[in-house]
């Protein structure tokens, strides 16, 4: 059973404004996927990466993070560094897990949309090599973002998936938007 901590909500939120600061346009729905995997000699290594669907009466098609960078004319090495930032903050929060006696989630899926932030954690085994990195991020594509399997490669992993249809152990944490509250009034001529 999850339970959720006054320091994991604080992580929420700062995953959150972390976000929101990385995407240069307005969007409708965002959604992030990270994982951690611990090895041997407390070494941690995963992946992270996210996707957002621009604002627009059109349907438009998600922008990978990868892209932000190169889209909008902004430093690659700044904006990896905002990355890494995010994926630090990811890491800290599976540490709550850690530090609060919880089962440790493997992977974590990121939505927000409707005014709602909604975090899946995933429990399930990763392999870290980059065949089986590919294999999750198509599957991931197509759940979340309903994009992929148009080529045959993506297809043949779609179809292994869907014929296995084996769920793993999910825990989902929903809430409002983190919003904090700012006094919009400015005083003028006022005499403290």
């Amino acid at each position: 059973m999850l339970r959720t901590t006054k320091n994991m909500k604080e992580k929420y939120e700062e995953i959150q404004n972390r976000l929101f600061d990385m995407i240069p346009e307005k969007w409708d729905k965002i959604f992030l996927y990270a994982s951690i995997t611990d090895r041997t000699g407390n070494v941690q290594t995963g992946e992270l990466y996210f996707y957002y669907v621009p604002k627009g009466l059109l349907k438009k098609k998600p922008v990978n993070v990868y892209e932000v960078s190169n889209k909008f004319n902004i430093d690659e090495e700044q904006y990896t560094k905002l990355v890494d930032a995010l994926y630090e903050t990811i890491k800290r929060l599976r540490q709550d897990f850690v530090d609060t006696d919880q089962d440790l989630w493997t992977n974590i899926t990121i939505s927000i949309e409707n005014c709602m932030f909604k975090v899946e954690y995933g429990y399930e085994e990763l392999k870290q090599d980059e065949k089986s990195n590919y294999e999750n991020h198509v599957i991931w594509r197509y759940k979340y973002l309903g994009i992929g399997g148009d080529i045959k490669e993506e297809r043949k992993i779609l179809d292994k998936y869907f014929s296995e249809k084996q769920e793993p152990r999910r825990e989902i944490y929903q809430a409002g938007l983190y919003l904090k509250t700012t006094n919009n009034v400015i005083g003028f001529g006022k005499v403290d």
